[in-house]
């Protein structure tokens, strides 16, 4: 069953810190089973605190999307991801069929 993992960016706190995110994080994606269903397009806010940004990427089962986000060149990339924005992160399960 595919799982999605999605990122909503709330704000940029640090723009030096956020840059070396971008240029760390596609490395940690090569060789994932990954499809990036969206990257950072426009972004309309229908409820709740507006939305900064967004990231989609669809993965074959919950475990892949884990195994993804865990990786140990993600998890370095991370880091300055948590030091430049403020994020929303979380994996929702697709639907079976």
């Amino acid at each position: 069953m595919s799982a999605y993992l999605v990122y909503v960016r709330d704000r940029i706190t640090d723009p030096v810190e956020f840059k070396k995110y971008e240029e760390s994080a596609p490395a940690a994606s090569v060789g994932q089973p990954m499809t990036p269903l969206a990257f950072y397009g426009a972004v309309e806010t229908l409820e709740g605190d507006k939305v900064d940004g967004a990231v989609v990427i669809e993965f074959p089962t919950v475990a892949d999307a884990k195994a993804s986000y865990d990786s140990p060149l993600y998890q370095e990339a991370m880091k300055h991801r948590l030091k430049g924005a403020e994020y929303r992160v979380f994996i929702v399960e697709g639907i079976a069929g």
